[in-house]
């Protein structure tokens, strides 16, 4: 049996049972050590990338017995997507932690163990392969972003994390209610009690069921990606929490939501993804988002709540991606999801590094930041065109793949795609033009530019902005057969109809010569 997700996975449990013998008044000792344990966290997952093997599915699989008696067990086992969102989460995970190094003194010792805990649980959603397992790394997760968001953040901070935990416990409860309908269906037919993911893909549940199980999920998911119009809590969150909570929010929690219809709406509830008023709704939710979302973010006279509308604009393109049904749409939204955990990031860092230095986030008090820190107005500079989709940038790739995917199911959504990203130029744009372009106010005369540390924060995502929009051929490798299995059960003639080679079945088939060769460019 591999351990390498279980090493993964338990690091930074590990560092937290340390911190906790380590004394408060040991600031300097508290800081080093959660520093080390998320570099440590992001080191140790790297093997999982390089031994992964393109060819197979589930990998690095760990099963263990839990609770027999109700067939729950401790399974773990990662595909392609599971493995970016795994490696994103702690990268992410530590330049989070890293950027907080002189950006709070309250509480710290509370304050890292938080963000351990909360490490924990977000590596263990993207692992679980026990639906039980996942739902209770699904909830731990909301324990320690409650109390980063009620204790470390502004002045609404009570408001924004009851909101916060209010949202999103309704719609895990009723998410877990469908993750029983599967459970008991599943018993019915089998009689055996089960929460294995693998064996309740064998489930038969009537279109009719899978209706119902399709709105309890979507009422769990659509609040965590958040789609229109349940994503009211996360411009409050995201201006309340400290930057570190809000990068890990937009950066790792929101791709919860989107993993949750990737891995469990589509390939669990075929019948019901692929019924076209489901997939009318979805897409019209999607698309209210991305115009929605862009236009309030032109609204914004606070920094920080314009990346927050941002987000539900940018996450609208990986749903819509998701219910196109189709190979492109798929890729180009788990595309995007990278994506947007790396510039979003990127974005909420750089509202941070201000925020520091002024502790105001209106955009109007800001002005000819270039004259005072030019290395920060270029940092910014990349992050804008990587966020507005401008190649040779990560986001060009991602949207327009997303396009392709969806303007195979309607010209009117690529249409509307098309939209979204105009409005997204022009509100990034106007950001970065009125807070760095012109004339430097007094108050920012005395503004330092970045330290090494900030630089050191910036420069894994600004190489990945560049090396997946240069390259993005080992992502879309990475991603082919989760992307396929889906396609798989919701569509299973797809690959055939087109005369393509299935990436599960190469040699099951005679490929014209002038047919597509791969899922992907």
């Amino acid at each position: 049996m591999d351990h390498s997700l279980t090493i993964t996975l338990c690091t930074p449990l590990l560092g937290l049972l340390v911190l906790f013998f380590i004394p408060s008044s040991k600031t300097r000792a508290i800081k080093l050590w959660t520093n080390a344990v998320f570099a440590a966290g992001f080191l140790v997952s790297l093997p999982l990338w390089s031994n992964f093997r393109l060819n197979d599915d589930y990998q690095y699989i760990v099963k263990l017995p839990w609770i027999p008696s109700i067939g729950a067990s401790f399974n773990l086992a990662i595909d392609g997507y599971a493995l970016l969102l795994v490696i994103l989460t702690t990268l992410v995970g530590f330049l989070a932690v890293l950027s907080s190094w002189s950006a709070v003194e309250l509480r710290l010792k509370e304050y890292y163990a938080h963000f351990l805990l909360l490490q924990f649980g977000m590596l263990g959603v993207f692992m679980a392969r026990d639906f039980l397992l996942f739902f209770i790394f699904w909830e731990l997760t909301l324990v320690p972003m409650y109390f980063i968001i009620a204790i470390w953040g502004g002045e609404r901070r009570g408001y924004a994390s009851i909101k916060f935990v209010i949202y999103t416990l309704i719609g895990s409860v009723i998410m877990f209610l469908g993750v029983l309908i599967l459970y008991w269906q599943h018993y019915i037919q089998f009689n055996r009690l089960t929460f294995d993911m693998a064996a309740l893909l064998d489930t038969q549940v009537d279109p009719a069921m899978q209706w119902w199980v399709f709105w309890a999920f979507f009422l769990g998911f659509a609040v965590k990606v958040p789609m229109w119009p349940l994503h009211t809590w996360l411009p409050d969150a995201h201006t309340e929490a400290p930057t570190a909570g809000s990068v890990i929010l937009a950066g790792i929690l929101l791709k919860m939501g989107t993993y949750g219809f990737f891995r469990f709406s589509l390939p669990m509830l075929p019948d019901a993804a692929k019924d076209p008023q489901i997939i009318n709704v979805m897409a019209t939710l999607s698309i209210i988002a991305i115009i929605y979302g862009a236009l309030v973010s032109l609204m914004q006279k606070d920094w920080k709540k314009l990346v927050a509308y941002s987000s539900v604009s940018h996450m609208g393109f990986c749903t819509l991606g998701i219910f196109a049904l189709n190979p492109m749409g798929l890729a180009g939204s788990i595309l995007q999801q990278i994506n947007h955990g790396v510039s979003t990031s990127m974005l909420f860092l750089i509202v941070g590094v201000v925020y520091d230095r002024r502790h105001t986030r209106l955009i109007a008090e800001y002005g000819g930041l270039f004259r005072v820190m030019p290395v920060f107005t270029i940092v910014f500079l990349i992050a804008v065109l990587s966020s507005m989709g401008l190649p040779p940038m990560n986001g060009f790739i991602g949207e327009v793949t997303v396009i392709r995917g969806v303007y195979e199911y309607s010209f009117w959504w690529a249409l509307s795609c098309g939209i979204g990203i105009a409005l997204g130029a022009a509100y990034l744009l106007w950001l970065f033009q009125r807070t760095t372009l012109g004339e430097v106010g007094e108050r920012n005369l005395s503004l330092k530019d970045l330290n090494w540390r900030e630089i050191a924060v910036f420069t894994p995502l600004l190489a990945l902005v560049f090396s997946i929009g240069l390259y993005p051929k080992p992502y879309f490798d990475i991603m082919e057969r989760s992307v396929a299995q889906v396609v798989d059960r919701v569509r299973p003639t797809y690959y055939d109809e087109r005369g393509l080679i299935h990436p599960l079945y190469p040699t099951e088939l005679q490929i014209p010569p002038d047919s597509e060769a791969r899922l992907v460019p």
